[in-house]
């Protein structure tokens, strides 16, 4: 049964309804092919022509649900004044397809106005019949099918909404990374240009590493870049859902060797492995912290400090530059205490308490 159901998954939707149009049409006129008139006579096509009026409208139940439906229900009509000496019908299943059809995609009106017309065809099949057995027969056959198209219109809902949630998320990582990228290059290349020609003359060789960072820099930032638009750009192709390479661990001696040799990078304790998001928070957190210090910290020297404890991983970083006004919209810290929040970990920014200079303590659960 799975593997039928799967099958019936793959075909387009026109093959779909042109399926379930058959199977209804099928089991509809089954009646009609065991049983005889009393009177020994063949059945008529009068008597069999609302079994196509409500199995045939499957096949345009997409484009007009509800007129699809209406059509169906004029059907059922039919075959009770018209075809009276018709056999019994225990299921119009062809109708049963299109009330599922109008409750999984037709608008709200429409469903309202399905359910009215649904209510009172059963009330009408009841008193036609004088049956309250089969009026609740009816009642549940019709109930059931309405209650399953809901569902599987919630269920694509859901569906569209953690896909759109994913999305953002995915938009909001990628313009946080951008940012992270371009800040920290621009700064340190600003800082090194500026050093380079002071020191041209009296120290050639220091102004030589100087313009040496800011093409590091600039070809560092411009590879990321690249890695970052290349899975846009992808984004509807064959490698859709390829996340951006992640920055991690191991790069963090590579990261504080491009701000300069006055940034030191110290570890304490046995590193051991924690998840990919904390890698990347640990390096984005580390990244912004020290275009802080390039961008608004008169800072000689700098470190950035990993102690691996028993069940946390504690990052900080340190200048020795004098405390300054917040010159910018604080975008930086906001992005430092996010991401740090993000793995369930906190992060303190202020002057540090025992000296001069400003402090970065991140504390992650490992």
């Amino acid at each position: 049964m799975s593997g039928w159901l799967a099958r019936l998954r793959g075909l387009s939707p026109t093959a779909v309804d042109v399926v379930l149009t058959v199977l209804a049409l099928v089991a509809q006129s089954a009646p009609f092919l065991f049983t005889t008139r009393s009177d020994g006579r063949p059945w008529t096509v009068l008597e069999f022509a609302p079994v196509l009026l409500v199995a045939l409208p499957v096949l345009w139940r997409r484009r007009n649900p509800l007129l699809c439906l209406l059509v169906t229900a004029i059907g059922i009509a039919g075959y009770s004044v018209v075809g009276g000496n018709g056999p019994e019908q225990p299921v119009w299943y062809g109708a049963l397809v299109v009330l599922y059809t109008v409750a999984d995609q037709a608008s709200r009106r429409s469903r309202v106005a399905a359910l009215v017309a649904s209510a009172a065809g059963i009330v009408l099949v009841g008193g036609i019949l004088g049956s309250v057995a089969a009026a609740t027969r009816e009642g549940f056959l019709w109930g059931a099918a309405y209650a399953l198209g809901r569902s599987a219109q919630v269920r694509r809902d859901y569906a569209a909404a953690l896909e759109e949630r994913a999305a953002r998320q995915e938009r909001a990582r990628i313009a946080r990374d951008t940012h992270d990228i371009l800040a920290h290059a621009v700064s340190v290349m600003v800082v090194q240009a500026e050093a380079g020609p002071v020191v041209l003359r009296s120290d050639p060789a220091r102004a030589e590493a100087a313009f040496d960072a800011v093409a590091a820099a600039g070809r560092d930032a411009m590879t990321q870049l690249r890695r970052t638009l290349g899975v846009l750009k992808e984004g509807d192709g064959v490698h859709a859902g390829r996340r951006l390479e992640e920055p991690s661990l191991d790069r963090l001696p590579e990261l504080v060797a491009g701000v300069g040799p006055h940034v030191s990078l110290v570890t304490g304790g046995a590193r051991r492995a924690v998840p990919a998001d904390v890698e990347v928070a640990v390096y984005r957190i580390v990244q912004e912290a020290l275009t802080n210090v390039v961008r608004h910290s008169d800072a000689d020297t700098a470190s950035v400090r990993l102690d691996w404890a028993a069940a946390e991983l504690v990052v900080t970083i340190a200048d020795s530059g004098t405390p300054k006004p917040n010159t910018g919209g604080g975008h930086g810290l906001v992005g430092i205490r996010e991401r740090a929040s993000a793995c369930g970990g906190t992060a303190h920014c202020g002057p540090v308490v025992d000296g001069s200079g400003f402090q970065v303590l991140v504390r992650l659960p490992v």
